[in-house]
């Protein structure tokens, strides 16, 4: 039987904001972790996904722009090498579930990667696909949807943002009321 899908670490969680180590062990483990990715961002129907979303601060993202099983590239220590043209879009993200802003990224990039055996490769992407990397690798520096809205963004996605805020907050105050009366003898 297959591992349930890990959970997606929802915004304010602190660890989104941790800048991800490069990956230098390419073995079993990454490949199954890279298919946990995978089996993730299927359960929440997303385009992409990174290592940090799941609480993992590598540098290690998965990308399908079509969200077909099957379609998606695992990119390893992923770069961007080069940038053309400029176009805003539609964005979301699965840290922040229910907020959709217009972004501007660039439509076309040249991206660096390796695959979980350690091959290098390279990516021309443009569209969806282009949108898709440049998204995931800001999750590998700690950059996210929020830090790409403009104010007016900002103030229009505010009720939302709050309710995450709200929802971990509790989160955390459930944990810890978990742990509260247990001792460690």
């Amino acid at each position: 039987m297959r591992n349930p899908p890990v959970e997606v670490k929802l915004y304010p969680d602190p660890l989104l904001r941790e800048v991800a180590k490069p990956v230098e062990g390419f073995d079993k483990a990454l490949a199954d972790f890279a298919a946990e990715i995978i089996r993730t961002m299927r359960a929440g129907n997303g385009l992409g996904l990174a290592a940090p979303q799941v609480g993992v601060a590598k540098r290690l993202v998965i990308v399908s722009p079509d969200g077909q099983p099957g379609h998606e590239t695992v990119m390893v220590n992923p770069e961007i090498l080069a940038t053309e043209g400029w176009v805003e879009a539609e964005e979301g993200c699965l840290s922040f579930p229910g907020v959709y802003v217009r972004i501007g990224r660039f439509s076309r990039v040249v991206a660096r990667y390796q695959d979980v055996t350690g091959q290098a490769h390279e990516l021309q992407a443009e569209g969806l696909l282009a949108r898709a990397v440049q998204h995931e690798i800001d999750h590998l520096d700690g950059r996210l949807l929020v830090d790409r809205m403009s104010t007016v963004q900002r103030m229009a996605q505010r009720r939302r943002l709050r309710e995450l805020q709200r929802r971990y907050e509790h989160q955390f105050e459930r944990a810890e009321a978990g742990t509260a009366g247990t001792s460690g003898t």
